[in-house]
């Protein structure tokens, strides 16, 4: 019999066992919440191989586009089936460490005798009896990762962090793919598995610990403009189109609102906490810079930097801000998912199996680090990094990215013969060029030149991860001396725990968006002249 695969795992295939048969037989957990009839839409599966091999979309899938089925309505047509497929739940190498917090506790929900107050614009409201504990979430949405902390507002102690990928990958692997589903005639189906997958969590989390849900009274979100509307069920369609704004940025435009955060009752989210629960919704910046980068500014006490520096948020959409002296500048680079495992032939995220580092030896031969240690299938964004600088420091490519003897792909692995093509080479270059531009354009916005610039803030969980002297050979960060480039990891959950804690911080965020001037990269007259520069795959020199 041919073989089903999940995890790397066999099992024989049994004609009309379904999908999520195959994983309770494995113990993999499945998300579901509708005793598997395809109503709640939770158990995505990714099919690698052998979709053929499967029965026809039901209705309860329709919504869903690619190689993507619901592991309850997927089942083998017949016994000689080979299917291999994995749970959209996985969990790669994601980054939940930030910078250690240090925050004068100022939270809006509080304890006041036998009663929870919950402060807002001034005025107390008592919103339940207390229950002995008052938690809160910290919830950083990326379009590839969700990271979550679990919070006691009234120590200030993490008391739990979780981590999973993004249920809504089915939709596409990038902001204006998601925009594109979000408004068609699935809409709400990307809010919904994300709410139940952020719900499945909580469940497990108070499990785990030995709480109750009723424990937590508030929720502080931020994501990219995209992600973090999705997730309040607001209408994305004019973020997807010039100027690319946020129907909240509109209102702030038109003085209808203060400013872009937004505050919601939990139980209208459709999130299970306290029933009186409050999620605050952080402000956004402009365009596609979203509150992430709020929340990045407010974990390097943005108003106490003196000096120039530059904040890069390194993703799917990579995020640049500039600060001197009170002026801000800041940009958003449509960098896509190349280094992230999207149109790469063996790129992929950093999952188990990924080559994360590589080294060219004086001998020729080459040593790479896998994640969990296991036999290569791929390479993530921090390993593809150190490969070009490596062919490029071997002499077998040069900068335009021609491999030598115009050799049409180049070996990396002789482990699954990984390689690495012309084609893939020029979609990285042109990734590499999106991040290019936009810290070369704030720099010259700037008016300092490059050696000026006294910090640079390297956030978010592939930054955190990537070699920074290859990064700066080959032009994927600024040429700055390394002593002035900093890792600060997953900046954007330390400053929504920030954001939790202190209703002073959320003030001062606020109040810091309004006054963000923002560049809009392909307006700038010299922007092709950065980026095909900036396809060259050497250091930055503006």
């Amino acid at each position: 019999m041919c073989p089903v695969k999940l995890n790397s795992k066999s099992l024989k295939s049994i004609q009309g066992k379904t999908l999520f048969e195959y994983a309770d037989e494995l113990s993999v957990r499945v998300p579901t919440s509708c005793q598997r009839n395809g109503e709640c839409h939770e158990c995505i599966v990714e099919i690698q191989k052998g979709f053929e091999s499967l029965n026809p979309m039901t209705k309860p899938e329709k919504f869903l586009r690619g190689n993507y089925r619901l592991a309850c309505q997927a089942f083998l047509k017949n016994q000689s089936s080979n299917v291999d497929f994995s749970i959209l739940r996985r969990q790669p190498k994601i980054l939940t460490k930030g910078q250690q917090i240090n925050v004068k506790l100022n939270p809006s929900i509080i304890r006041s005798g036998d009663d929870v107050i919950y402060i807002s614009n001034g005025s107390n409201k008592v919103i339940d009896k207390y229950r002995g504990k008052i938690l809160g979430l910290a919830i950083d949405i990326g379009t590839t990762t969700v990271v979550i902390n679990l919070v006691n507002l009234q120590s200030g102690e993490i008391l739990h962090t979780t981590s999973f990928e993004n249920p809504q990958r089915f939709g596409g692997s990038d902001v204006m793919n998601r925009i594109s589903y979000d408004t068609g005639i699935y809409h709400g189906e990307l809010k919904s598995v994300l709410i139940s997958s952020i719900n499945f969590e909580i469940k497990e989390m108070v499990r785990e610990l030995k709480i109750r849900r009723n424990y937590i009274y508030e929720v502080v979100v931020v994501g990219n403009t995209t992600m973090r509307d999705i997730f309040l069920g607001l209408n994305v369609e004019s973020i997807g189109v010039k100027p690319y704004k946020s129907l909240t940025e509109f209102k702030q435009i038109n003085s209808e609102i203060p400013h872009t955060a937004i505050t919601v009752n939990a139980k209208d989210t459709g999130l299970r906490i306290n029933k009186n629960g409050i999620v605050y919704g952080a402000p956004l910046i402009s365009s596609h810079l979203g509150s992430d980068i709020s929340a990045d500014l407010l974990s390097i006490n943005f108003d106490n930097q003196k000096e120039p520096f530059l904040l890069v948020d390194i993703g799917t959409n990579t995020e640049v801000v500039f600060g001197n002296s009170g002026k801000y500048l800041d940009a958003s680079c449509p960098a896509g998912p190349a280094f992230e495992g999207g149109g790469v032939t063996y790129a992929m995220p950093g999952y188990s199996g990924a080559i994360e580092h590589i080294r060219f030896n004086s001998d020729a031969s080459i040593e790479y680090d896998v994640i969990d240690q296991k036999p290569p299938i791929g390479i993530c964004g921090s390993g593809l990094i150190d490969l070009i600088a490596g062919l490029i420091k071997k002499g077998s490519m040069n900068e335009l990215g021609v491999l030598q003897n115009n050799s049409k792909e180049y070996e990396f692995s002789d482990i699954n013969n990984l390689t690495v093509s012309r084609s893939d080479l020029s979609a990285l270059a042109q990734a590499k060029a999106a991040n290019y531009c936009g810290q070369a354009i704030l720099i010259k916005k700037s008016g300092l030149k490059i050696g000026e610039i006294k910090n640079l803030f390297l956030a978010g969980g592939f930054a955190n991860y990537i070699d920074i002297k290859n990064a700066v050979d080959i032009g994927f960060i600024a040429n700055l001396d390394l002593n002035k480039i900093s890792k600060i990891g997953n900046a954007s959950l330390v400053g929504a725990t920030i954001m939790l804690l202190s209703t002073d911080s959320r003030r001062k965020i606020e109040s810091l968006t309004k006054n963000i001037e923002h560049i809009e990269l392909e307006t700038v007259p010299e922007f092709f002249d950065f980026f095909v520069e900036g396809c060259q795959f050497k250091p930055m020199d503006i």
